[in-house]
């Protein structure tokens, strides 16, 4: 049910919930978990009401904090992976590009099989555009996901390639900077307190030495990080992550990653000498975003440089104190690949195209909404088809902007055809999360990782 109106929506927390304040109270914890917070969340997603989107989201994340939910930052875990005091695992960071309650519902509840400690649930800049979700939008499904499977704990919300497009900085780069500024302070505000800034598309290969190459990528880096610590909540040290090569383009070095982080400390030290600087550093191992489709749609076969991998991880540990390194474009990867990432030490893995594979190529996912979204992509996406792609290929590359366009009618499916979408996505993120050796590691999570309920006040509708 989506509620219409914001008397209508009060009404029906009646006995369910008591607001008070910029607080919410749990009165009956069986009703909201069972059916009334699938009717919050189709009203904060889909209801034509800005002030009822507002409050529903409100309600949302206040509720899950009085449940024990919190947004969080992994900060203090990946210190102690600098100081080698957490070690033996990979922490993987999901991108959800559709059904986003309901994945993350098969996320937390792999992670509950498993006794997972850390997962991240994340979204870029760009899927933020073609998925159709903000980051508020983003973090209340997450959140009522985690009250409609019963999960408690820290939530590790992400801000993925906040990043900046090369061709638009060319243009007007104070335009292309100023909004990505703009983001960051959308998603802190939304509760994202893990911030990837990627302004490695800056990086000119042209320039003499390795620390000019990368001058453009650390200085805005740590102007984006100087930033995000202005508006971090008091209590909250937001996790940054840096990169230093472009996915998709040439393998990253030791070299990169030291030129980087020297010039990035040397930014940062001219603010502060005392400020906390990224926990992480994104590469570029040999991966691309999605995979790279064969003109049957299947995927071609990556090799990965393990040896870089492990490399970079070491140094970014010992000479920085960072966690680790961070692969991107993971997911479409042979099976047998994942145990070798807690093997060579690798920090986190990003995870995206796969999942969206496993929705789009279901036998439950409906034959008539795919025909609908392919015939809606040759009509918008055309022009991004390129003389030698063919069908499969344009297809492949380009469905993930179909769910931006069709996310009502996704959500809408039958319960047992999302019964059963679940269920597919959640026996990947299981296989997933044993290969990356993170069952059994709720334990060594919550003894670094402290949530704190950061205040949020109520719309002024739901005061009077």
């Amino acid at each position: 049910m989506i509620y219409l109106q914001l008397e209508e929506l009060k009404k029906r927390t009646e006995g369910i919930l008591r607001i008070a304040g910029d607080h919410v109270e749990i009165l009956d914890a069986g009703t909201l978990q069972k059916t009334f917070i699938d009717d919050l969340i189709y009203t904060a997603v889909f209801s034509d009401h800005e002030d009822v989107r507002k409050a529903a989201r409100w309600i949302i994340r206040r509720t899950g904090a009085a449940a024990g939910i919190h947004s969080a930052s992994i900060q203090a875990l990946y210190e102690a992976m600098g100081r080698k005091e957490a070690a033996g695992f990979t922490v993987p960071a999901i991108n959800i590009r559709a059904l986003t309650y309901h994945s993350a519902q098969a996320v937390l509840r792999a992670a509950m099989k498993l006794n997972v400690g850390p997962v991240i649930f994340e979204i870029a800049r760009s899927e933020i555009d073609y998925t159709r979700q903000r980051p508020e939008e983003y973090t209340c499904a997450v959140t009522a996901a985690a009250i409609k499977v019963g999960y408690r704990g820290p939530l590790f919300l992400q801000g993925d390639h906040f990043q900046i497009n090369a061709g638009k900085f060319a243009q007007n780069p104070d335009k292309e900077v100023q909004a990505v500024k703009d983001l960051i302070w959308e998603a802190i505000e939304a509760g994202f307190y893990n911030i990837d800034v990627d302004t490695s598309t800056l990086v000119d290969l042209t320039k003499k030495t390795v620390k000019e190459q990368q001058k453009l990528n650390y200085t805005l880096a740590a102007e984006f990080t100087t930033m995000i610590r202005d508006l971090e909540p008091a209590a909250v040290t937001i996790s940054v992550g840096g990169e230093i090569g472009e996915v998709g383009g040439k393998n990253s070095t030791v070299e990169e990653l030291v030129a980087f982080m020297e010039g990035y400390q040397e930014e940062l030290q001219k603010v502060d000498e005392t400020m906390q600087g990224i926990s992480k550093i994104s590469v570029q191992t040999g991966t691309s975003h999605g995979g790279v489709p064969m003109p049957d749609g299947s995927v071609a076969e990556v090799k990965l440089d393990f040896g870089t991998l492990a490399k970079l991880s070491e140094a970014a540990r010992v000479t920085y104190g960072l966690s680790g390194a961070v692969q991107h474009g993971a997911s479409t990867l042979p099976e047998e690949a994942f145990d070798r990432f807690p093997a060579v030490g690798t920090a986190e893995v990003h995870l995206a195209t796969g999942f969206q594979n496993i929705i789009y190529d279901s036998s439950h996912f409906p034959a008539d909404i795919k025909n609908r979204i392919y015939n809606y992509l040759n009509k918008e996406c055309y022009g991004e088809k390129k003389e030698s792609d063919t069908e499969e290929q344009f297809f492949y590359k380009t469905r993930k902007k179909g769910f931006g366009p069709f996310k009502r009618e996704l959500w809408e499916l039958p319960p047992d055809h999302l019964t059963a979408l679940g269920a597919e996505l959640e026996n990947q993120f299981s296989f997933l999360f044993k290969k990356l050796h993170v069952g059994d590691t709720k334990k060594i999570m919550e003894t670094f990782v402290k949530p704190e309920d950061v205040p949020l006040k109520a719309p002024a509708g739901l005061k009077e």
